[in-house]
């Protein structure tokens, strides 16, 4: 599956998509293979390789399918240069509401998230 990538705002609008509406081949077109996720569970630290995160993906239903609100927004992005970004977003799969930081390289194939460290809150 081939997106534009051309840009970074190109790549976090695939990922609030493919995250909404559950599409692993989505996901897996913007994270580059070797990318993985952090988190804390507990006071320590979780990490999940990109093909365990898109097989639990793969196994619950998303939000789209289950009629959930939507609401994600970019809360920054910084650039260092022409290949590497760092963007701050949010979003929310009820009752999870996350804060996710992101790290995109432009690669020769376009723009891949390359790391993904993330924080959610648990609500009613």
């Amino acid at each position: 599956m081939s997106y534009d990538r051309s840009t970074v705002e190109a790549v976090v609008q695939h990922y609030f998509d493919a995250v909404y509406e559950g599409d692993v081949d989505k996901l897996g077109a913007i994270f580059h293979p070797s990318a993985d996720l952090r988190s804390l569970e507990k006071g320590r630290l979780k990490v999940l390789a990109m093909p365990d995160w898109l097989d639990y993906f793969r196994k619950r239903p998303s939000a789209k399918a289950e009629g959930k609100p939507r609401e994600d927004f970019v809360v920054t992005i910084d650039r260092s240069d022409q290949s590497t970004a760092f963007i701050k977003v949010r979003c929310q799969l009820p009752p999870l509401y996350f804060t996710d930081y992101l790290v995109a390289m432009k690669l020769s194939d376009g723009w891949k998230i390359v790391s993904k460290s993330y924080r959610y809150d648990l609500r009613g």
